[in-house]
């Protein structure tokens, strides 16, 4: 069984999501309205369905895709556009949305990079992808709730291996993956511990590029917090080493 296969009957994770605070994916929900009037919009792991609701309570014509089967039965029961997918392929036809993204999904997937060109495929040329995951190389930061991330030792070497990435990048662009990780599966169920993907800001921005993309924003600040702080956290490259990754981008081509 794949890793993402166990989410498929997974009550523990739906009741997790059911209890999501609407801050957490406020800033997530607003940023994937599309910029056009009339624009389709893909939350891609929808859980029960939340910001599907709030694309559709502002008047946006709101999709959801899972893998858990129990999330798609709640979304269903609040009459909302969802539905269960393999993981891989969307159902959808190639630029079929205004916009799609992500939320704390990609350190999940089997597949993280062909996952990043799956989003890309079904959005139209000039629509935006966004997509915000945790930053498992957090160098800087508090609250660390990922072992690793957490202490001074880990610190420096997630620090050092983002220079590598980084260098990588630049000298052998075909060769960037992204790292795995062993799942920590724990009781009571704790999503954040079970990523099997480390994933980081630079790599999504790389891979979201590669995939056909102009990067638009990169910030370490996944919910609304003060402009000032905001401006203040995101200014310099440390954001790159700090928090969470939180990317935008719009894809390349003709605008409809």
């Amino acid at each position: 069984m794949g890793h993402q296969e166990t989410y498929r009957h997974n009550e523990a994770y739906a009741e997790f999501l059911a209890g999501w605070d609407e801050n957490f994916y406020a800033k997530y929900a607003d940023t994937l309205k599309p910029s056009r009037p009339g624009g389709r919009a893909l939350d891609v792991g929808c859980g029960i369905g939340q910001v599907v609701r709030r694309l559709k309570d502002t008047g946006v014509d709101g999709y959801g895709v899972e893998v858990s089967e129990p999330n798609i039965a709640r979304a269903r029961h609040f009459g909302l556009n969802c539905q269960f997918y393999d993981g891989k392929r969307l159902p959808f036809p190639n630029e079929h949305f205004a916009s799609v993204g992500a939320l704390n999904v990609l350190e999940h997937v089997e597949e993280p990079e062909a996952f990043i060109t799956e989003l890309v495929r079904v959005v139209e040329p000039g629509g935006r992808v966004l997509v915000s995951s945790p930053n498992f190389f957090r160098a800087l930061g508090f609250r660390d709730y990922h072992p690793r991330m957490r202490g001074l030792g880990n610190k420096w070497r997630n620090l050092r291996r983002m220079l590598e990435k980084r260098t990588q990048m630049l000298r052998e662009p075909e060769k960037v993956r992204f790292d795995r990780m062993t799942p920590i599966i724990k009781e009571p169920f704790t999503p954040d511990d079970d990523a099997i993907v480390a994933t980081n800001a630079l790599e999504i921005a790389f891979f979201l590029e590669r995939a056909g993309c102009s990067v638009d924003t990169v910030q370490c600040t996944d919910r609304y917090v003060s402009r000032l702080v905001e401006l203040a956290l995101n200014l310099f490259p440390t954001r790159y080493v700090m928090f969470n990754a939180f990317v935008v981008a719009t894809k390349r081509g003709q605008q409809r």
